[in-house]
Parts: C-alpha cells; structure tokens; sequence
C-alpha cells in the first residue's frame, strides 16, 4: 500500500483558504503548480483548480468572498471559469472523463470522478494533485507515480500512450517541450509512442502547434526541444523545409557542413545573450534558403549564392502556413535573414565606408541584433578561424560605432523632400521627382555629400537639372 505523503506548506496561500470557504465539494489543486513545488520551482502564476462538483459554481462563490472586486470569465462549452488575481491565473473545473472522436482533439466531455480527471491529464508529473479539504489538507494524490518520475526525471504518460497521444496529438509536441524546459527525458515506450503517432499532427490546427513551438523556442536552450521534433518525425509533418537543411552531401571528396545542425547551434547562441523570440526565428530561418540554392563546382566545391535573398521570400510564405504573425515580426524576420551575411561579407569587401553606411541603412534600429546573430552564426570548431571571423566582426562594429557617430545614418531619411524636389522644380508628382531623391539618398549613403541639408540641398540642384535635361 502506498504511504500517504501530506504537502500543507503547499496550500498554504490565502486563496487556498478562501478556495476552501467557496467550495461546498471535494476540491484539489493540480498540475503544473503541484509538479513546480515538488521541483522546487517558483510556484507557477496558473493555478488549475479541479472540484467533484461544478466548476463554474465554485468560481462565482470564490468571487463574492475575494476583498476586491474581479471579474469572471465562464466557458460555458467546456464546464471551466477563470479568475485573475493581480498575476496569477486559477482556472476552476469539474471533476470529468473525456472520450474523443479519431478526427478531434475536442473531447466528448461527462462528469466523473477524480480518479477520472486524474486519468485524462497528459503526463504522470502533471497528474499529481493536492487536497484542499479540511479533513485530508495537503494530501498528494498521486495513481500514477508521478512522484517517482519527477525525482527520475522522466515524461510519462497516465495512461496507454498510443490512446493519450492519438486522443490529443498536440500531447506529442508538449511532452518534448516538458522534456525541453524541464531537462526530463521522455520514457523509451512514451518516445517510441510519438514516433508512430505522428500522422495524428494533421487533425490540429497551426495554431496550436507554433503556440508549443514558441514555448520550446523560448527555453534557454531550443535546440533541445527542436532535436527531439526532428528525431521524433512531428517536425517534418508541419515544418518540412527546416527539415531539409538536414544532411550532408558529398561530390568527388567536397562536402558542407550539415545546415539543419549548424542551424540549431546558432538559436542557442542566440539564445544565450537575447529573449527576443524573433531574433531566435531569424536564427532559425537564417539558412532556410541553401537547400534551393545549393551547388557544386569542380574548383571550389559547395556553395549557397543567394541563399539569404531566397530565404528571405521564403519567411513571407512559412509565415502564412504556420499561422505566425503577419505583421512587424515577419518584417524583422525577413529582414534578419536577408542581411544575415551582410557584416562578415564587409570584412572580405575591406569594410568601405559606404558598405557601412548602406548596412546602417537597412538594418536601422535592429542592427545590434543583425550582428549578434552574426556572431551566433560562426560555429567553427577551427579555433584559430574562429577568433579570425570573432575579430573581423569586432572590426565591423567598430566602424558601425565609428559612422554612424559621425554621419547618422541609422533611420535616415533624405534632407530634402519630395515636396520641396516639386517646388524647386516646378514639377508635378512624377517619377522624375523620385529619380533625384533617391539620387540625393545615393550621394549621401555612397560618402559623396555629408548628410546635412545645405549640402543635399545644393547637389539637388546639380543633379536634379541633370535628370530633367536628361
């Protein structure tokens, strides 16, 4: 018989208190925020209530008796209510059993037991509750050993996992994030379970998987979690083209760097000295564009010409098929990966002024993360090239510091306008009138005139004479 384990320190917040006055049936806390106090974590700021009775009734008690006023959110179709208290989220259901039809990951959802609620979660660890009754307060409730499997370190599930993972496919990709954010490994039966389950992927929506993703890209450490979608198959089923860095290719003794690998070392450099989920995608996407452009010649072997343009055009369309967001962070996205080469290819160029003017003025305010990104893509392990591109890199931003100091490039727009282009001319809107200010943009950009107005404005006259004699 199992010993029965007592956690009151573990309830012993005043809204557990208030919980218990609400509630007029059985009531326990469970999941992440009994899994993170066994662990030893900050408890967590969601707090899933489960009671043997009526969700919905318990919050609207909870409401009347909180000091302050809150406001409830109910959701009717699923027997849940959810209150916010400053930071932290509690979530309120009633005990249930679901089953599930083999086209959903919506359940047919019953009333049931704790025993039932208990069987229905995902993972062992996330399975384990605690009572808050009076008479058993701080009991664990733990059928499945969860306990057990949280000391070992293990992603398991309650139940049959061909059952838990076809039932709700999107288990799959949390169990890797789990396994990813909690440095866990996922049990053998448990991976082998994802592995052929994952067909299963197509019944969910795009939302919901890049929802996980961006909490696998999140972690301090992606390329965890990205590993295991690879090696598991999921990746594949929703994002192919990452996939296809994979490998590498040998023709009369030349061969390149493995893409998919190298590219997963640079998210986690990224990841070390930057939050920015974005930055982390450019870094994921940074490559997205060998696998087209890749070739082979007879003297200089493999090569990937116009990867960063192609993979550019690319991030538009893997955007719209994942459901990401169409808006600024597809821009810098783009953005990223278009001038991702950009820094180092200046060194080779000898860093010209004008070279760093133009990158200034592409990159604006984002250029510290282009050139953190750059610094993440160097992953040779030769160390005596490494510190050559490390030093070349510093040479760059040190120009970068050096111009745009001097010239303020970085946002710039053009001194003279294309209203004023008009009025010196007396010329109506007309192409013309954008021939000489993107020539004026040229000159300043190219070192030829400081970007001042006094200058711009007398080689718009030179030049804006030039182009409408022309």
């Amino acid at each position: 018989m199992t010993k029965e384990m007592f956690y009151p320190e573990a309830v012993n917040l005043p809204i557990f208190e208030t919980i218990q006055k609400a509630s007029t049936h059985k009531t326990y806390v469970i999941g992440g925020f009994v899994r993170d106090f066994l662990l030893n974590k900050h408890k967590a700021k969601d707090i899933d209530i489960v009671v043997l009775g009526s969700g919905i009734e318990l919050a609207k008690n909870l409401i009347k008796l909180l000091p302050h006023k809150h406001s409830i959110n109910i959701y009717k179709n699923y027997g849940t209510a959810m209150i916010k208290i400053d930071d932290t989220i509690l979530e309120f259901v009633g005990a249930r059993k679901e089953s599930y039809q083999h086209n959903s990951r919506n359940p047919i959802v019953e009333n049931g037991t704790m025993d039932d609620d208990q069987k229905r979660r995902d993972f062992t660890i996330n399975a384990l509750a605690i009572s808050l009754n009076k008479d058993d307060l701080g009991l664990l409730i733990d059928p499945f050993n969860g306990l057990e499997d949280l000391k070992n370190k293990i992603i398991k599930t309650p139940l049959n996992p061909d059952i838990t993972f076809s039932d709700d496919p999107l288990r799959m990709i949390r169990a890797i994030r789990f396994a990813s954010q909690l440095n866990f490994m996922i049990h053998p039966d448990t991976l082998t379970a994802i592995k052929r389950n994952k067909s299963r992927l197509k019944i969910l929506s795009k939302e919901r998987i890049i929802d996980e993703l961006n909490k696998i890209m999140s972690h301090d450490k992606p390329s965890v979690g990205l590993k295991l979608l690879f090696e598991t198959g999921l990746l594949e089923e929703f994002f192919p083209e990452l996939c296809a860095l994979q490998g590498v290719e040998e023709n009369e003794g030349k061969t390149h760097k493995d893409n998919f690998y190298h590219t997963l070392e640079v998210v986690d450099n990224v990841s070390v000295n930057s939050d920015n989920l974005w930055l982390r995608w450019a870094a994921l996407l940074h490559d997205i564009g060998k696998p087209l452009t890749k070739r082979i010649h007879n003297k200089n072997g493999w090569s990937f010409h116009g990867h960063e343009f192609i993979g550019s055009k690319m991030v538009n369309k893997i955007f719209k098929k994942l459901k990401l967001p169409l808006n600024q962070s597809m821009d810098y996205v783009r953005k990223m990966v278009l001038l991702s080469s950009r820094p180092i290819s200046l060194v080779e160029e000898n860093v010209t002024d004008a070279a760093i003017r133009r990158l200034l003025f592409e990159a604006g305010d984002d250029i510290d993360d282009l050139m953190l990104l750059c610094e993440a893509d160097i992953t040779t392990k030769n160390k005596k090239r490494y510190q050559l591109y490390r030093n070349n890199l510093k040479l760059v931003r040190k120009k970068l510091v050096e111009i745009e100091e001097r010239d303020k490039i970085r946002n710039f727009q053009p001194p003279i306008s294309g209203e004023e282009i008009m009025g010196n001319f007396q010329l109506p809107p007309s192409k013309k009138v954008g021939l000489i200010k993107e020539a004026i943009k040229e000159a300043i950009l190219e070192g030829k005139i400081p970007n001042e107005y006094e200058s711009a404005k007398e080689y718009m006259i030179t030049i804006g004479n030039k182009i409408i004699n022309s």
